[in-house]
């Protein structure tokens, strides 16, 4: 994602830069190939820089926002990795006040070959500005969400948490299926409804009054797939939230309610 997006950026910057201090041949390649301007170090970086864009793992990106504090930067930061909202305020403590720290998250694919992601920004209303005048008219499209840090993190880890987690679910179903030779058929089932569950966030008061019933359900599922020698634990932590609701049976919740019975049961 970090280098497409930078190639981006060179629509409306002097220049971008990337640090190949430690980097691997292949971010070289990546990085040549999307015609970044490469720096020795990373304070080479900064001292040349009016922002910094983090795009790397989740893991690394407090090390990296503690890398970049201790250098003193004093520019625009991007925090626009996959991180909780707690851990994007712990960054921007470390940065502030001599950094604008902005907080970002992308959702969608790498900009290449038609596809336009989306930069979720918030944070203050001078530092989002330069971001999006950075990514005007270019594959990235932007949005900004607010002042306060942590709402454009909170949004990419709200929508990873459905969609990364489905595409898992889909390799357990499938595999499942495959343990007993019905896979083409679990396809063919599927191939009827093409909606995104996310997309009918009402069905979650339908979800909670029929709970009682679907909780054993997927603990049989997951028996399934632990004879099959699949993982069954995330099954069973479905199992386990669905107990939640298990007072629900047939009442008429609506989604404030169910919502709230999840949170506070």
């Amino acid at each position: 994602m970090g280098a497409p997006v930078a190639a981006c950026a060179a629509t409306n910057a002097a220049a971008v830069l990337w640090c190949e201090a430690g980097r691997s041949p292949a971010s070289a390649a990546r990085a040549q190939q999307f015609g970044l301007t490469p720096v020795a170090t990373l304070r080479d970086l900064l001292d040349r820089s009016d922002i910094v864009i983090s795009l790397c793992p989740p893991a690394a990106a407090e090390d990296l926002a503690r890398d970049v504090a201790e250098h003193g930067f004093a520019g625009v930061y991007v925090e626009a990795n996959a991180i909780n909202p707690e851990r994007m305020v712990r960054i921007a403590e470390l940065l502030k006040p001599a950094a604008a720290v902005v907080d970002g998250g992308v959702v969608g694919s790498p900009p290449v070959r038609g596809k336009t992601p989306t930069l979720y920004l918030s944070g203050p209303v001078a530092a989002t500005a330069q971001i999006e005048a950075l990514f005007a008219d270019t594959a990235v499209q932007m949005k900004t969400l607010g002042r306060e840090v942590g709402k454009a993190s909170a949004l990419k880890l709200s929508y990873a948490s459905f969609q990364k987690t489905s595409r898992v679910l889909v390799a357990l179903a499938v595999g499942m299926a495959r343990e007993h030779g019905v896979d083409q058929e679990l396809v063919e089932v599927a191939s009827r409804r093409t909606d995104s569950y996310l997309a009918e966030p009402e069905y979650v008061a339908k979800t909670a009054a029929r709970a009682w019933r679907w909780g054993p359900e997927l603990q049989e599922a997951a028996d399934a797939l632990a004879a099959a020698g699949l993982p069954p634990e995330m099954l069973r932590a479905a199992a386990s939230t669905l107990a939640r609701w298990n007072d629900a049976k047939g009442g008429e919740l609506t989604l404030t309610d169910a919502l709230d019975r999840l949170a506070q049961p």
